[in-house]
């Protein structure tokens, strides 16, 4: 199927692309990649009067440290941060949830804020961006603003940015050097968006006891969801199988409602949360072990 007909726009700056969006607003939509967006107008899911594509905008792509972590422009492609050194040395967290992302040919093309933005409940960045605090800038026709990312999603597909607002960056804090982390996920096939999944990330203390711990699961709900409840049972404990068990069947119990389609029921959803949390804790105590 063909998309319907939309006008087209290619500003080069983001004061322009702002000053688009606000002439058009629910009119118009920002093209980042189009991994997402393409399909949906194929299919006629979305209807935009007038595409507003980032490509040209060359302030959007970069990748830089910053006090200690990383800031990224949101037209930063996935390939990009898959090849940086900095950011396997960085923030490998990031790294591996990358490389989970789709095919080469899809990160070639996909770019960071195109997926933070998009809010997809079964992608890792949003789950990953929770995770560890991330902070999203985003510019509008009032100027810019920062949004932790725990506040940014709201429901499915749907964000904190305003009609009017473009999201253009995101700072990745560094992870402390005795944290351990981990990204688990299980997909019909390699590349497929995830039936569920966790980023996990456990730090311990001197004593070897669990001194932090943060558990988001993906692709049980229509926002990353962050099993606050499962990360008590860890906090403070030493790690082991039987502790990990008791987080995992805390987060099964914790899940009041699975996505439930044609993936996977919300039983099986409710499953692999309890079994992948049990295995990123035990992936991160050993990497926390490790790094200690």
């Amino acid at each position: 199927m063909k998309p319907p007909r939309f006008e087209y726009a290619a500003p080069t700056t983001v004061a322009e692309a702002v000053s688009l969006l606000q002439q058009h607003e629910s009119e118009a939509k920002i093209l980042a990649g189009g991994q997402s967006l393409m399909p949906l107008l194929n299919m006629r899911l979305t209807r935009p009067g007038l595409l507003i594509d980032l490509g040209r905008v060359a302030e959007l792509r970069y990748l830089r440290e910053t006090d200690g972590g990383l800031a990224i422009g949101a037209m930063t492609t996935k390939r990009t941060v898959e090849d940086s050194a900095m950011v396997k040395s960085r923030q490998p967290l990031l790294h591996a949830a990358t490389l989970l992302i789709g095919h080469a040919q899809i990160r070639n093309r996909g770019t960071v804020g195109g997926s933070l933005a998009h809010a997809d409940p079964a992608a890792e960045y949003p789950a990953l961006a929770v995770a560890v605090d991330a902070q999203l800038r985003v510019v509008g026709p009032k100027g810019e603003r920062t949004i932790a990312a725990a506040e940014f999603y709201v429901s499915y597909l749907t964000t904190a940015l305003e009609p009017t607002e473009i999201l253009t960056e995101v700072r990745f804090p560094a992870l402390a050097n005795d944290t351990g982390w981990s990204c688990a996920e299980v997909a019909r096939r390699h590349g497929d968006f995830a039936m569920t999944g966790a980023v996990v990330t456990v730090r311990l203390g001197s004593d070897g006891r669990c001194a932090q711990s943060r558990i988001v699961l993906f692709g049980v709900g229509p926002t990353p969801l962050r099993a606050l409840a499962a990360e008590q049972v860890v906090i403070g404990q030493k790690p082991s199988e039987k502790l990990f068990a008791q987080a995992g069947q805390r987060v099964s119990e914790a899940i009041e409602e699975p996505l439930s389609d044609v993936h996977a029921s919300a039983e099986y959803r409710r499953y692999l949360a309890q079994v992948l949390t049990r295995r990123a804790l035990a992936e991160a105590a050993a990497r926390a072990r490790g790094a200690a």
